[in-house]
C-alpha cells in the first residue's frame, strides 16, 4: 500500500485492516430509517481515532457518517476506503470541502450495489447453494461445508483486498482532482447522482395503490390509473415530498413512521387503499 506507508500518510495498513474486520457488522445493526450507517460509522471509527484528536472533529465526523447509507455488504470497503483517503485529504487541507465525502458515498453505494447484487448474491451464491445442496441430499457432510467456502472465501478476499484499493484510488484520485481544480466538478457530478439514486429508491421502494373505481361496468376506471395516466408513480412521488418536509420541519422519523402506519391500516379499513 504505497500511499498509506508513505511519510505523509497518516492512515497506515494497521488502521485499514481494522476497518477490514469492522466491515463485518453492516447487517448487524441495519434500521429502517438509514439502514446500513450505525455500521458504517463503526467500521470508520478507527480511522477518525487516528485523525481527529480534538472532540469537536470526532464529532462532526461520527455525524458526517451517519447518514443514509446502504449498499451490497461484499463490497463496502471499497467505499471505506475511499472515504478513508477522503477523510485523511479533509485533515491535512483546511479548505476541503466535507460535502464531497457524503456526496461520493451516495453516488458509489447504488451502481456498486447493482454489480454486488448481481455476482455476490446473483451468481456466486447460486453456484455455491447448487454445490452445496446436491452434496447435502445425498447425505454428504461435505455439502454444506462446501456451499460455506465455495461464498465465504472469494467474498471475504474480495472484501480485505477491496480495503486498499478503494483507499488507494481515493488518494491518488484527490490529489489529481485537487491540482486540476476538478473538486467543485466532481462534487456536483456525485450530487447528482445521488439524487437520481435517491430519486430512483422512491419510486421502487414505495407502493401505493387506490383501488376506488370511477363509474360502473367496463367503463369503469380506478383511480390509480387516472394518476398513473397524469405521471407514473406521482402518489409515490408525493408520500415522499411528504415525509420529506416534516423532516425538514424537525419531526421526528419515528412519529412519521407511527403516522405512516396508522395512515395506512385506516386507509385500508376504510377502502382507501
Amino acid at each position: 500500500m504505497k500511499n498509506s506507508e508513505s511519510k505523509n500518510s497518516k492512515i497506515t495498513k494497521k488502521e485499514l485492516n481494522h476497518v477490514f474486520w469492522h466491515s463485518f457488522q453492516m447487517e448487524f445493526s441495519w434500521n429502517y430509517e438509514r439502514q446500513m450507517n450505525m455500521a458504517y460509522v463503526y467500521a470508520m471509527i478507527p480511522i477518525l481515532k487516528k485523525l481527529y484528536q480534538s472532540k469537536e472533529e470526532m464529532a462532526a465526523a461520527l455525524k458526517r457518517h451517519l447518514e443514509f447509507f446502504n449498499t451490497t455488504p461484499h463490497i463496502v470497503t471499497l467505499i471505506l476506503g475511499i472515504t478513508a483517503a477522503m477523510e485523511e485529504e479533509n485533515k491535512d487541507d483546511p479548505e476541503f470541502d466535507v460535502t464531497a465525502i457524503d456526496s461520493i458515498k451516495t453516488s458509489l453505494m447504488g451502481p456498486l450495489a447493482g454489480l454486488g447484487d448481481s455476482f455476490f448474491w446473483g451468481t456466486l451464491r447460486l453456484i455455491a447453494t447448487g454445490v452445496g445442496t446436491s452434496l447435502a441430499m445425498q447425505g454428504n457432510i461435505l455439502g454444506p461445508i462446501l456451499f460455506i467456502l465455495i461464498f465465504n472465501i472469494p467474498h471475504i478476499l474480495f472484501r480485505y483486498l477491496a480495503t486498499g484499493w478503494g483507499y488507494r484510488l481515493g488518494t491518488g484520485f484527490l490529489k489529481k482532482i485537487q491540482a486540476n481544480g476538478m473538486m467543485e466538478s466532481l462534487t456536483l457530478g456525485a450530487s447528482i447522482i445521488g439524487l437520481m439514486v435517491v430519486g430512483a429508491m422512491t419510486a421502487t421502494m414505495i407502493t401505493i395503490n387506490i383501488p376506488l373505481k370511477i363509474g360502473s361496468g367496463e367503463n369503469a376506471v380506478t383511480v390509480q390509473s387516472i394518476f398513473d395516466d397524469i405521471v407514473p408513480n406521482i402518489l409515490c412521488l408525493g408520500a415522499f415530498g411528504v415525509v420529506f418536509y416534516l423532516l425538514k420541519k424537525e419531526v421526528k422519523p419515528l412519529t412519521i413512521l407511527i403516522g405512516l402506519a396508522f395512515f395506512g391500516i385506516f386507509g385500508s379499513w376504510i377502502g382507501i387503499f
